[in-house]
């Protein structure tokens, strides 16, 4: 079944994380941004609606990236029930999309509680001073109805980038649960 995003409040404040990438290497908010915007991608490797974005969303990282975009991509999945998104997998995953940007793991879900994640994919785009400035869809294409291509995290990164606040018209994500851990799911 479809989840959508929970559409947390605009200026929320980013919150920091400690996670590690699969090779071990850890990741701070601080290291991944510094003083840029940035954008947090909950994602996972087997998610029809991760699928359908994933290469779109790396053309995407790679094009915005060049234009001062920091960009972070993080799986909560429990992967005791879904071992297909091992810390071991999402290194393959990436490797297989293109990513040039670090995919990281949140073994305790507690970043994804922080963010307010519910659903892959859930994107969070921060501006520079780390202030919530959109969240919701990639785009409005779904698995087997278009061709991915972001168009609407390009109209908000494009405005976060020229330092204005995107349109407060914005669509939730639509995907599918994170899978938490026995009681851990969010109320």
């Amino acid at each position: 079944m479809a989840t959508q995003s929970r559409m947390i409040e605009l200026g929320a404040a980013a919150p920091d994380f400690a996670l590690t990438d699969p090779s071990g290497g850890v990741w701070a908010l601080g290291k991944v941004a510094g003083d840029k915007p940035v954008l947090v991608a909950f994602i996972c490797n087997h998610c029809p609606y991760v699928l359908h974005i994933a290469d779109a969303f790396s053309a995407f990282a790679r094009e915005y990236q060049d234009k001062g975009l920091a960009i972070v991509a993080i799986n909560a999945n429990d992967i005791a029930s879904h071992p297909e998104d091992a810390p071991d997998k999402m290194g393959e995953f990436a490797r297989e999309h293109g990513f040039a940007f670090p995919y990281l793991y949140d073994q305790t879900q507690e970043t994804a509680h922080a963010y307010g994640a519910v659903c892959t994919p859930d994107i969070f785009l921060f501006d520079a001073q780390k202030k919530l400035a959109y969240r919701g869809q990639f785009d409005d294409t779904r698995p087997g109805n278009g061709t991915a291509s972001g168009a609407d995290i390009r109209r908000a990164a494009d405005a976060v980038l020229a330092g204005r606040a995107p349109s407060g018209q914005q669509r939730p994500s639509v995907g599918c649960s994170i899978k938490w851990k026995p009681g851990n799911a969010p109320s």
